[in-house]
């Protein structure tokens, strides 16, 4: 009998993109080193101009700030204090002539506006004379101020130094200052991650591709993002953030395409067959998952805070940028060293054989005879981890968190000495429409209200009917019973007042700067989270035509990023393992939730794909859960090690914020990729069964395709070699 003549299938626009990637890659590899150095050129001759925008339009706090800037604009800059400490007394002649020198010399400095000496205010002196503190005013803020500035600030300070003369810095600047000479903790990333790709791959060329193809991406995208905060605010932390997530994504992405082009090559497929099918595949899951990411990054939008806007743009085009040197730098790559690399793929698969997908197999089975054991003790341990997520508070961190090595630290401990806990955070009360009567009574209102250790008389502000007054709490800035006072005056002491002087009363200062952020991200979070969750399901749904699957999938990630939470609230929250306790910073929590939301879903894509591909072929539900894990769970719980490395290594920096990302995300990364994508999807999809791949028909019609997988899947079943090589 004749056989028909098989029908042509005509090439996908992604194996088109790796044929023209392919017959021109020393063309895109040059477009891409061009693009690097062109940005970063660029970057490097107009300079970077970070801006932190922590305005938050409508609070209490804010209000207040706008008043000063627009009556008091010299009050609008940072401040730093000079704290002295002489155990003969700072009064004493031949320390204050050193005092006084040093200071004439600091008002002299570039950027400083002010300065006020410890001898021309009383209050600035401990009571037993040994403290004593200068304020520097600067003439812009403390992001603005270039570190230059800051850190001959800080030399010409300290040389009064000595001979019995203590002399700190503290000051959100400074702080800053000390943060940026940290261990680079992007290096011990690559690091980390070169070593497990090696040992992963056998072969340093193999094991460098997809750390070459981040780098490209990062570097490219970081010189965009210098330029852009020119005309657009971006804030000073974006960089290490869009480093950590970019590296962490890139080799992801890279090693996902990587990964099944070296499965096609033990398949027996040729080089260029081999990357075309990994871009027609893998690079389809890339994409979906770089879009994913994107959405739940742009989802910040709705919370309408101008400090994570910059922050998640930034971000989102580090994900599209290493998204599309996946698709387009990769397979070139892969062309100019495809022979070397496929010789040493060949001898690594015969050393290692291919008993590690088998062990994959004996997993899925495994699971599969007894689905609800791992599926309950997996959820509940995640649910025991994201318990103190309940109890977080949220706050910004402070010199008090800082290494007791630094000298913003030991400038905060000689105040608290000196002065009481209080001073290192006071609340600003500003009094608009009250004469001086009005103002004796909000004096004797402040002192008389609980928690206020001491309280400045107010001072009028200018030629308008404005006074301030400096409010010291007995507590300590990130104390909560700080947090209590600030609410204390809010509500009950300043409104009485004001009814009685007619007047208007304002509180501020950083501790109430911090509850109304952490107010403000409260109140819009449930908007936030119905956007990022129900867009992410909708595009689940519309992949693998499943209502179930965008379901799990959408538990299965909250679950993952309230146990990273609820572990970066014990650690920092709550001082485990000897680190300083103190509040989470105000928008770790959404900031996770976007990058670690959209990082989930590059495995639950990449893993529930192969599943759906092993259906259309087999229709057998079971074959589909354990030939999916069989041929993704030796490459996921690779790329999580990476990201977990890259994103753990951000714990080395010096700054508290970018330790809580790290840890939170290494968390989240760790629990979806080991414990949910290897055994509660896995359990999951065997208790479905085929009900995993329902879609009501209306829906079918409705949801447009997205399709995954190659046209021929069904077709074209896939050696069962491959399921095994990776």
């Amino acid at each position: 009998m004749t056989m028909p003549p098989p029908v042509a299938v005509r090439p996908s626009r992604m194996h088109r993109l790796a044929a023209w990637s392919q017959r021109h890659r020393w063309l895109a590899l040059i477009v891409w080193v061009l693009v690097l150095v062109g940005v970063t050129a660029a970057a490097q001759a107009i300079g970077d101009e970070y801006h932190d925008d922590h305005t938050l339009p409508g609070t209490e706090s804010q209000e207040l700030n706008d008043l000063l800037a627009e009556h008091v604009p010299a009050r609008s800059g940072d401040t730093v204090r000079i704290v002295l400490h002489d155990a003969g007394g700072v009064a004493d002649s031949a320390t204050r002539q050193r005092v006084e020198d040093m200071l004439g010399d600091v008002a002299e400095l570039p950027h400083v506006a002010d300065v006020t000496s410890p001898y021309d205010d009383a209050q600035a002196v401990s009571d037993d004379g040994t403290i004593g503190y200068a304020t520097i005013t600067l003439d812009a803020s403390a992001t603005d101020v270039p570190s230059e500035a800051v850190e001959e600030l800080i030399d010409t300070a300290q040389e009064a130094d000595g001979d019995g003369l203590q002399v700190e810095l503290g000051g959100e600047s400074i702080r800053a200052v000390e943060e940026a000479e940290g261990f680079p903790a992007e290096a011990a990333g690559l690091l980390a991650a070169l070593v497990i790709l090696v040992f992963m791959f056998g072969s340093f060329l193999s094991a460098s591709l997809p750390i070459i193809t981040a780098i490209f991406a990062v570097g490219s995208t970081l010189g965009v993002i210098v330029v852009m905060s020119n005309v657009a605010t971006i804030a000073s932390y974006t960089p290490p953030l869009m480093m950590m997530v970019g590296l962490g994504v890139g080799i992801d992405y890279a090693l996902l395409i990587f990964a099944r082009y070296r499965s096609e090559l033990l398949s027996g497929h040729d080089r260029q067959q081999a990357a075309r099918t990994a871009l027609d595949t893998a690079g389809r899951s890339v994409i979906f998952a770089g879009f994913t990411v994107v959405v739940a990054l742009l989802g910040l939008f709705v919370l309408g805070l101008g400090a994570l806007q910059g922050v998640a743009l930034a971000v989102a085009l580090t994900v599209l940028v290493t998204m599309v040197a996946s698709l387009t730098l990769l397979p070139s790559l892969l062309t100019v060293f495809g022979g070397r690399i496929e010789r040493r793929i060949t001898r690594h698969a015969g050393r290692t054989g291919r008993e590690h997908g088998q062990r994959w197999r004996r997993l899925a089975d495994g699971v599969a005879r007894r689905p609800w054991a791992p599926l309950t003790i997996s959820v509940l341990l995640i649910a025991v981890l994201a318990i103190p997520a309940f109890g977080m508070r949220l706050g910004f961190a402070d010199a008090g968190n800082d290494p007791e090595d630094t000298t913003s630290r030991q400038a905060y401990d000689l105040l608290a000495e000196g002065f009481g806990p209080g001073v290192n955070g006071p609340l600003i009360v500003v009094a608009d429409g009250t004469g001086e009567p009005a103002g004796e009574r909000l004096h004797q209102a402040l002192m008389s209200a609980p928690g206020v250790a001491d309280a400045t008389p107010p001072q009028p502000l200018g030629a308008d009917e404005l006074a301030m007054s400096m409010v010291f709490p007995g507590s300590a800035p990130q104390d909560e019973d700080t947090s209590e006072l600030v609410d204390t005056l809010r509500d009950d002491t300043l409104p009485g007042l004001a009814d009685q002087t007619g007047g208007r009363y304002l509180v501020g200062g950083s501790t109430a700067a911090a509850d109304d952020f952490s107010g403000a991200v409260s109140d819009r979070l449930p908007l936030f989270l119905l956007v990022v969750v129900g867009l992410s399901s909708i595009l689940l749904m519309a992949v693998f035509r499943s209502v179930l699957i965008p379901v799990k999938a959408a538990i299965l990630n909250l679950l993952s990023i309230g146990a990273s939470l609820g572990v970066v609230t014990l650690v920092f929250g709550e001082g485990m393992f000897g680190v300083p306790a103190g509040p989470v910073e105000a928008f770790i929590p959404v900031m996770i939730f976007a990058i670690v939301f959209g990082l989930s879903m590059d495995y639950e894509v990449f893993l529930v794909s192969r599943m759906h591909e092993e259906w259309h072929r087999s229709g057998d539900a079971i074959r589909a859960m354990r030939e999916g894990l069989a041929a993704t769970g030796g490459v996921i719980t690779a790329a999580a090690a990476i990201m977990i490395v890259v994103f753990g290594a951000f714990m080395l920096s010096p700054d508290r914020m970018l330790q809580q990302f790290g840890l939170g995300l290494a968390v989240a990364v760790f629990l979806d990729a080991v414990v949910v994508r290897c055994l509660v999807v896995p359990a999951t999809m065997r208790l479905f069964g085929a009900k995993a791949w329902w879609l009501p028909r209306w829906m079918d019609r409705v949801l447009p395709v997205v399709p995954l997988e190659r046209a021929d899947s069904r077709e074209s079943p896939e050696p069962a070699a491959a399921s095994g090589t990776e």
